[in-house]
Protein backbone atom coordinates (compact mmCIF):
# COMPACT_ATOMS: atom_id res chain seq x y z
CA UNK A 1 0.00 0.00 0.00
CA UNK A 2 1.58 3.66 -0.79
CA UNK A 3 0.73 6.51 1.18
CA UNK A 4 1.05 10.32 -0.77
CA UNK A 5 1.85 13.30 1.04
CA UNK A 6 0.83 16.50 -0.77
CA UNK A 7 1.76 19.72 1.02
CA UNK A 8 -1.23 22.53 1.72
CA UNK A 9 -0.75 25.51 3.59
CA UNK A 10 -4.44 26.51 5.92
CA UNK A 11 -4.73 29.78 6.95
CA UNK A 12 -6.45 30.69 9.78
CA UNK A 13 -8.80 33.35 10.70
CA UNK A 14 -6.02 34.42 13.40
CA UNK A 15 -3.63 34.53 10.55
CA UNK A 16 -1.46 31.83 12.14
CA UNK A 17 -0.13 29.79 9.12
CA UNK A 18 -0.09 26.24 9.98
CA UNK A 19 2.35 23.91 8.69
CA UNK A 20 2.04 21.80 6.01
CA UNK A 21 0.03 18.30 6.52
CA UNK A 22 0.57 15.40 5.13
CA UNK A 23 -2.78 13.83 3.87
CA UNK A 24 -3.24 10.10 2.99
CA UNK A 25 -4.96 8.89 0.05
CA UNK A 26 -7.52 6.87 0.13
CA UNK A 27 -6.65 2.76 0.32
CA UNK A 28 -7.48 1.02 -3.01
CA UNK A 29 -7.92 -2.55 -2.54
CA UNK A 30 -6.46 -4.37 -5.51
CA UNK A 31 -9.19 -6.23 -7.42
CA UNK A 32 -9.24 -10.17 -5.90
CA UNK A 33 -8.61 -12.22 -9.09
CA UNK A 34 -10.73 -15.77 -8.01
CA UNK A 35 -9.04 -18.70 -9.41
CA UNK A 36 -11.31 -20.90 -11.43
CA UNK A 37 -11.89 -24.39 -9.68
CA UNK A 38 -10.84 -27.02 -12.76
CA UNK A 39 -13.71 -28.24 -14.46
CA UNK A 40 -14.10 -32.12 -13.26
CA UNK A 41 -15.76 -34.12 -15.82
CA UNK A 42 -18.46 -35.88 -14.81
CA UNK A 43 -17.75 -39.64 -14.01
CA UNK A 44 -19.40 -41.44 -16.93
CA UNK A 45 -20.97 -44.97 -15.15
CA UNK A 46 -19.78 -47.78 -17.82
CA UNK A 47 -22.87 -49.81 -17.74
CA UNK A 48 -23.39 -53.28 -17.40
CA UNK A 49 -23.26 -55.52 -20.71
CA UNK A 50 -25.16 -58.18 -19.35
CA UNK A 51 -28.10 -55.54 -18.30
CA UNK A 52 -27.84 -53.84 -22.22
CA UNK A 53 -27.93 -57.25 -23.51
CA UNK A 54 -31.36 -58.37 -21.73
CA UNK A 55 -32.56 -54.81 -22.07
CA UNK A 56 -31.72 -55.24 -26.33
CA UNK A 57 -33.06 -58.89 -25.70
CA UNK A 58 -36.61 -57.89 -23.85
CA UNK A 59 -36.50 -55.17 -26.99
CA UNK A 60 -36.71 -57.43 -29.52
CA UNK A 61 -38.85 -59.92 -28.34
CA UNK A 62 -41.53 -57.62 -27.26
CA UNK A 63 -41.36 -56.17 -30.86
CA UNK A 64 -41.44 -59.29 -32.44
CA UNK A 65 -44.33 -60.20 -30.34
CA UNK A 66 -46.44 -57.27 -31.51
CA UNK A 67 -45.82 -57.59 -35.09
CA UNK A 68 -46.33 -61.92 -34.60
CA UNK A 69 -50.14 -61.15 -33.45
CA UNK A 70 -50.75 -58.45 -35.70
CA UNK A 71 -49.27 -58.75 -38.87
CA UNK A 72 -47.36 -61.95 -39.30
CA UNK A 73 -49.83 -64.42 -37.81
CA UNK A 74 -49.61 -66.01 -34.59
CA UNK A 75 -51.46 -68.86 -33.83
CA UNK A 76 -52.39 -67.79 -30.03
CA UNK A 77 -54.74 -65.83 -28.75
CA UNK A 78 -53.50 -62.33 -28.22
CA UNK A 79 -54.27 -62.42 -24.93
CA UNK A 80 -51.57 -65.21 -24.34
CA UNK A 81 -48.17 -63.00 -23.76
CA UNK A 82 -50.08 -60.31 -21.85
CA UNK A 83 -50.98 -62.80 -19.16
CA UNK A 84 -48.00 -64.70 -19.60
CA UNK A 85 -46.33 -61.07 -18.77
CA UNK A 86 -48.42 -60.85 -15.77
CA UNK A 87 -47.83 -63.67 -14.34
CA UNK A 88 -44.25 -63.90 -14.92
CA UNK A 89 -43.89 -60.37 -13.09
CA UNK A 90 -45.57 -61.61 -10.46
CA UNK A 91 -43.92 -64.97 -9.49
CA UNK A 92 -40.78 -64.08 -10.38
CA UNK A 93 -41.48 -61.11 -7.48
CA UNK A 94 -42.61 -63.25 -5.45
CA UNK A 95 -40.44 -66.60 -5.72
CA UNK A 96 -37.13 -63.36 -5.02
CA UNK A 97 -39.28 -62.42 -1.64
CA UNK A 98 -39.25 -65.56 -0.32
CA UNK A 99 -36.00 -66.51 -1.42
CA UNK A 100 -34.70 -62.93 0.19
CA UNK A 101 -36.70 -63.69 3.36
CA UNK A 102 -35.19 -67.64 3.36
CA UNK A 103 -31.39 -65.99 3.21
CA UNK A 104 -31.97 -62.71 5.09
CA UNK A 105 -31.19 -60.61 2.57
CA UNK A 106 -32.33 -57.75 0.44
CA UNK A 107 -34.45 -58.76 -2.42
CA UNK A 108 -32.38 -57.75 -5.74
CA UNK A 109 -35.93 -55.83 -6.76
CA UNK A 110 -35.34 -53.45 -4.19
CA UNK A 111 -33.84 -50.03 -4.66
CA UNK A 112 -36.56 -47.79 -6.75
CA UNK A 113 -37.49 -48.50 -9.87
CA UNK A 114 -34.36 -48.86 -11.92
CA UNK A 115 -34.04 -51.93 -9.86
CA UNK A 116 -37.28 -53.51 -10.51
CA UNK A 117 -37.12 -52.73 -14.01
CA UNK A 118 -33.16 -54.69 -14.22
CA UNK A 119 -34.54 -57.48 -12.43
CA UNK A 120 -37.83 -58.37 -14.27
CA UNK A 121 -36.25 -58.03 -17.70
CA UNK A 122 -35.50 -61.87 -17.28
CA UNK A 123 -38.59 -62.27 -16.16
CA UNK A 124 -40.26 -60.56 -19.26
CA UNK A 125 -38.25 -62.61 -21.77
CA UNK A 126 -39.38 -65.57 -20.60
CA UNK A 127 -42.76 -64.78 -20.57
CA UNK A 128 -42.87 -63.87 -23.89
CA UNK A 129 -40.79 -66.85 -25.12
CA UNK A 130 -43.07 -69.46 -23.26
CA UNK A 131 -46.03 -67.25 -25.09
CA UNK A 132 -44.52 -67.90 -28.72
CA UNK A 133 -43.03 -70.98 -28.86
CA UNK A 134 -45.80 -72.82 -27.09
CA UNK A 135 -49.11 -73.85 -28.51
CA UNK A 136 -51.64 -74.99 -25.70
CA UNK A 137 -54.31 -74.63 -28.55
CA UNK A 138 -57.12 -72.49 -26.40
CA UNK A 139 -56.31 -72.76 -22.82
CA UNK A 140 -54.11 -70.53 -21.51
CA UNK A 141 -52.66 -73.37 -18.39
CA UNK A 142 -49.77 -74.48 -20.32
CA UNK A 143 -48.70 -71.44 -20.78
CA UNK A 144 -48.81 -70.13 -17.28
CA UNK A 145 -47.65 -73.33 -15.75
CA UNK A 146 -44.44 -73.01 -18.18
CA UNK A 147 -44.17 -69.78 -17.11
CA UNK A 148 -43.73 -70.31 -13.40
CA UNK A 149 -41.88 -73.45 -13.52
CA UNK A 150 -38.90 -71.37 -15.75
CA UNK A 151 -38.80 -68.83 -13.24
CA UNK A 152 -38.83 -71.27 -10.11
CA UNK A 153 -35.97 -73.07 -11.93
CA UNK A 154 -33.55 -70.32 -10.94
CA UNK A 155 -34.21 -70.81 -7.62
CA UNK A 156 -34.60 -75.03 -6.99
CA UNK A 157 -31.36 -75.33 -9.34
CA UNK A 158 -28.32 -73.51 -8.31
CA UNK A 159 -25.01 -73.41 -7.08
CA UNK A 160 -22.49 -71.41 -5.23
CA UNK A 161 -19.95 -69.82 -7.44
CA UNK A 162 -17.58 -67.27 -6.21
CA UNK A 163 -19.86 -67.18 -3.12
CA UNK A 164 -23.19 -66.35 -5.09
CA UNK A 165 -25.76 -68.79 -5.52
CA UNK A 166 -26.38 -68.80 -9.37
CA UNK A 167 -28.83 -70.94 -11.48
CA UNK A 168 -27.98 -73.76 -13.93
CA UNK A 169 -30.84 -74.12 -15.90
CA UNK A 170 -31.93 -72.02 -18.60
CA UNK A 171 -34.99 -70.59 -17.39
CA UNK A 172 -37.55 -70.26 -20.41
CA UNK A 173 -36.26 -73.27 -22.06
CA UNK A 174 -36.58 -75.45 -18.95
CA UNK A 175 -39.93 -73.86 -18.25
CA UNK A 176 -41.06 -75.13 -21.94
CA UNK A 177 -39.38 -78.65 -21.78
CA UNK A 178 -41.58 -79.64 -18.42
CA UNK A 179 -44.40 -78.53 -20.12
CA UNK A 180 -43.87 -80.48 -23.29
CA UNK A 181 -43.70 -83.39 -20.76
CA UNK A 182 -46.68 -82.91 -17.94
CA UNK A 183 -49.02 -81.86 -20.86
CA UNK A 184 -48.85 -84.35 -23.63
CA UNK A 185 -51.53 -82.58 -25.87
CA UNK A 186 -49.41 -79.19 -25.69
CA UNK A 187 -46.69 -79.15 -28.35
CA UNK A 188 -44.67 -76.07 -30.69
CA UNK A 189 -45.54 -73.49 -32.76
CA UNK A 190 -45.67 -75.00 -36.16
CA UNK A 191 -43.00 -73.72 -38.78
CA UNK A 192 -45.43 -71.85 -40.59
CA UNK A 193 -46.70 -69.78 -37.35
CA UNK A 194 -44.06 -67.05 -37.79
CA UNK A 195 -44.73 -66.26 -41.64
CA UNK A 196 -48.11 -67.38 -41.74
CA UNK A 197 -49.67 -64.11 -43.15
CA UNK A 198 -46.52 -62.87 -45.18
CA UNK A 199 -45.76 -63.80 -48.84
CA UNK A 200 -42.89 -63.57 -51.54
CA UNK A 201 -39.85 -61.57 -50.27
CA UNK A 202 -40.88 -60.81 -46.25
CA UNK A 203 -41.26 -64.34 -45.96
CA UNK A 204 -37.62 -64.75 -45.83
CA UNK A 205 -36.84 -61.44 -45.37
CA UNK A 206 -38.15 -61.16 -41.96
CA UNK A 207 -36.09 -64.24 -40.77
CA UNK A 208 -32.89 -62.65 -42.35
CA UNK A 209 -33.83 -59.76 -40.19
CA UNK A 210 -34.08 -61.79 -37.06
CA UNK A 211 -31.02 -63.58 -37.69
CA UNK A 212 -28.74 -60.46 -38.39
CA UNK A 213 -30.19 -58.58 -35.18
CA UNK A 214 -29.53 -61.68 -32.82
CA UNK A 215 -26.04 -62.14 -34.40
CA UNK A 216 -25.33 -58.45 -33.71
CA UNK A 217 -26.55 -58.59 -29.97
CA UNK A 218 -25.06 -61.82 -29.22
CA UNK A 219 -21.29 -60.50 -30.68
CA UNK A 220 -21.47 -57.11 -29.25
CA UNK A 221 -23.19 -57.76 -25.67
CA UNK A 222 -23.47 -61.22 -24.65
CA UNK A 223 -20.19 -62.55 -26.59
CA UNK A 224 -21.22 -65.86 -27.73
CA UNK A 225 -20.56 -66.38 -30.74
CA UNK A 226 -17.69 -69.31 -30.09
CA UNK A 227 -21.15 -70.80 -28.43
CA UNK A 228 -23.13 -70.23 -31.83
CA UNK A 229 -20.68 -71.07 -34.04
CA UNK A 230 -20.39 -74.73 -32.25
CA UNK A 231 -23.69 -74.99 -31.68
CA UNK A 232 -24.20 -75.05 -35.62
CA UNK A 233 -21.55 -76.73 -36.59
CA UNK A 234 -22.44 -79.44 -34.12
CA UNK A 235 -25.75 -79.35 -35.44
CA UNK A 236 -24.28 -80.09 -39.15
CA UNK A 237 -21.76 -82.26 -37.91
CA UNK A 238 -24.59 -84.82 -36.45
CA UNK A 239 -26.74 -84.06 -39.27
CA UNK A 240 -23.99 -85.95 -41.23
CA UNK A 241 -23.19 -88.52 -38.44
CA UNK A 242 -26.94 -89.69 -38.91
CA UNK A 243 -27.10 -89.46 -42.51
CA UNK A 244 -24.03 -91.70 -43.19
CA UNK A 245 -24.17 -94.11 -39.82
CA UNK A 246 -28.20 -94.40 -39.46
CA UNK A 247 -28.80 -94.05 -43.29
CA UNK A 248 -31.12 -90.74 -42.36
CA UNK A 249 -32.08 -88.34 -44.77
CA UNK A 250 -29.15 -85.26 -44.85
CA UNK A 251 -32.16 -82.82 -46.28
CA UNK A 252 -34.81 -84.01 -43.04
CA UNK A 253 -31.79 -83.58 -41.03
CA UNK A 254 -30.78 -80.15 -41.73
CA UNK A 255 -34.27 -78.40 -42.66
CA UNK A 256 -34.55 -77.56 -39.08
CA UNK A 257 -31.85 -74.70 -39.70
CA UNK A 258 -33.86 -73.46 -41.98
CA UNK A 259 -37.08 -72.12 -39.57
CA UNK A 260 -37.73 -69.24 -37.71
CA UNK A 261 -37.58 -71.48 -34.35
CA UNK A 262 -34.17 -72.44 -34.46
CA UNK A 263 -33.20 -68.74 -35.69
CA UNK A 264 -34.87 -67.82 -32.18
CA UNK A 265 -33.54 -70.68 -30.19
CA UNK A 266 -29.65 -70.16 -31.60
CA UNK A 267 -30.02 -66.37 -30.99
CA UNK A 268 -31.65 -65.80 -28.30
CA UNK A 269 -32.33 -68.87 -25.96
CA UNK A 270 -29.39 -70.85 -25.92
CA UNK A 271 -26.89 -67.71 -25.53
CA UNK A 272 -28.59 -67.50 -22.17
CA UNK A 273 -25.90 -65.64 -19.96
CA UNK A 274 -26.79 -66.55 -16.91
CA UNK A 275 -26.41 -70.99 -17.84
CA UNK A 276 -23.64 -70.64 -20.16
CA UNK A 277 -20.28 -70.84 -19.80
CA UNK A 278 -18.40 -67.24 -20.44
CA UNK A 279 -14.61 -69.00 -21.48
CA UNK A 280 -14.52 -69.44 -25.40
CA UNK A 281 -13.47 -73.12 -24.40
CA UNK A 282 -16.50 -73.39 -22.36
CA UNK A 283 -18.81 -72.43 -25.09
CA UNK A 284 -17.36 -74.46 -27.84
CA UNK A 285 -17.39 -77.47 -25.74
CA UNK A 286 -21.28 -76.67 -24.16
CA UNK A 287 -22.02 -75.75 -28.54
CA UNK A 288 -20.80 -79.23 -29.09
CA UNK A 289 -22.63 -81.15 -25.96
CA UNK A 290 -26.32 -79.49 -27.19
CA UNK A 291 -25.72 -80.38 -30.52
CA UNK A 292 -24.56 -84.08 -29.60
CA UNK A 293 -27.30 -84.52 -27.58
CA UNK A 294 -29.53 -83.18 -29.68
CA UNK A 295 -28.58 -85.95 -32.37
CA UNK A 296 -28.90 -88.80 -29.77
CA UNK A 297 -32.56 -87.67 -28.96
CA UNK A 298 -33.53 -87.33 -32.55
CA UNK A 299 -32.04 -91.00 -33.49
CA UNK A 300 -34.32 -92.55 -30.88
CA UNK A 301 -37.11 -91.06 -32.15
CA UNK A 302 -37.79 -88.40 -28.88
CA UNK A 303 -39.52 -85.29 -30.31
CA UNK A 304 -38.65 -81.45 -29.32
CA UNK A 305 -35.23 -82.66 -29.31
CA UNK A 306 -34.02 -79.01 -28.85
CA UNK A 307 -35.46 -78.08 -25.82
CA UNK A 308 -34.70 -81.14 -24.22
CA UNK A 309 -30.96 -81.32 -25.62
CA UNK A 310 -30.47 -77.49 -23.97
CA UNK A 311 -31.79 -78.87 -20.39
CA UNK A 312 -29.60 -81.93 -20.03
CA UNK A 313 -26.43 -79.78 -21.60
CA UNK A 314 -26.84 -77.20 -18.41
CA UNK A 315 -27.44 -80.02 -15.56
CA UNK A 316 -23.90 -81.98 -16.77
CA UNK A 317 -22.87 -78.66 -17.14
CA UNK A 318 -23.89 -78.23 -13.87
CA UNK A 319 -22.47 -81.82 -12.65
CA UNK A 320 -19.60 -80.85 -13.62
CA UNK A 321 -19.19 -77.22 -12.23
CA UNK A 322 -20.32 -79.19 -8.91
CA UNK A 323 -16.94 -81.68 -9.13
CA UNK A 324 -14.45 -78.91 -9.95
CA UNK A 325 -16.05 -77.20 -6.81
CA UNK A 326 -15.20 -80.38 -4.42
CA UNK A 327 -12.08 -80.60 -5.70
CA UNK A 328 -11.33 -76.99 -5.06
CA UNK A 329 -10.96 -75.69 -8.64
CA UNK A 330 -13.93 -73.72 -8.49
CA UNK A 331 -14.52 -70.96 -5.97
CA UNK A 332 -17.34 -71.82 -3.57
Amino acid sequence: MTTEATKSTQVHPNGITALPTAQTAPETAAPAVAEAAPEVAPVKRKRDPRVLALQRFAMSISAFTILGHVFFGFEQAPITPIVCLLVGYASAIGFETLDAWAYERQPEYAGGARALGVFLLPAHIGALACAMLLYGNSSLWPYLFAVVVGNASKYVVRLRIKGRLRHVLNPSNTGIAVTLVVFDWVGISPPYHFTNWLHGTLSWLIPLGILMLGTMLNAGLTKKIPLIAAWVGGFVLQALVRWLVLDHALVGALLPMTGVAFILFTNYMITDPGSTPTARRGQVVFGLTAAAIYGVLVSLGIVFGLFFALVITCLLRGGVLLVARARGRVPA
